[in-house]
């Protein structure tokens, strides 16, 4: 359940630090970015058409954040689709309704781009994890596919 105390707002720059330290959350094992190039990455995202990375914040400090882009598209009588990605809550702040507003806040902005469908892809096999995204209103009726870059390339 959301408390009335989440701010949430689009990251800018000067949020990159609070970023990184979310996503060690979301992957504990990623090897350190080096400074120049996650400024130049971060950079980039905040410059590309349609996307956005949103945090939730808890007395001012960002404790949640995904990654919403919108995407054009030739289909669907040229209605857009959107992607949520890098869902992640900082541990000490999970449970209490963070991540579900921000992506309640980011369906709403699909919807106010005129998207036709808001997907997300988890490698969660967690059922509490699953449950939490079928609460938000995804449904588990497509497959999904990836492929990795393969080591060497």
């Amino acid at each position: 359940m959301a408390s009335a105390d989440i701010e949430i707002r689009e990251a800018g720059p000067g949020d990159l630090p609070a970023l990184l330290d979310l996503y060690r959350h979301l992957q504990p094992d990623d090897p350190d970015m080096d400074e120049d190039l996650a400024r130049t990455r971060f950079a980039q995202m905040l410059g590309h058409p349609g996307l956005a990375v949103l945090l939730a914040l808890s007395d001012g400090v960002p404790v949640s954040t995904i990654t919403l882009i919108v995407i054009p598209n030739l289909t669907r009588g040229g209605a857009p689709y959107a992607l949520i990605e890098n869902v992640v809550t900082a541990a000490a702040h999970r449970k209490r309704g963070h991540a579900g507003a921000l992506i309640r806040h980011g369906f709403a902005r699909a919807w106010d781009r005129g998207c036709y469908k808001v997907m997300l892809l988890s490698g969660s096999k967690d059922p509490a994890t699953l449950d939490f995204y079928r609460r938000c209103g995804f449904v588990q009726d497509k497959t999904g596919f990836q492929i990795r870059r393969p080591a060497g390339l």
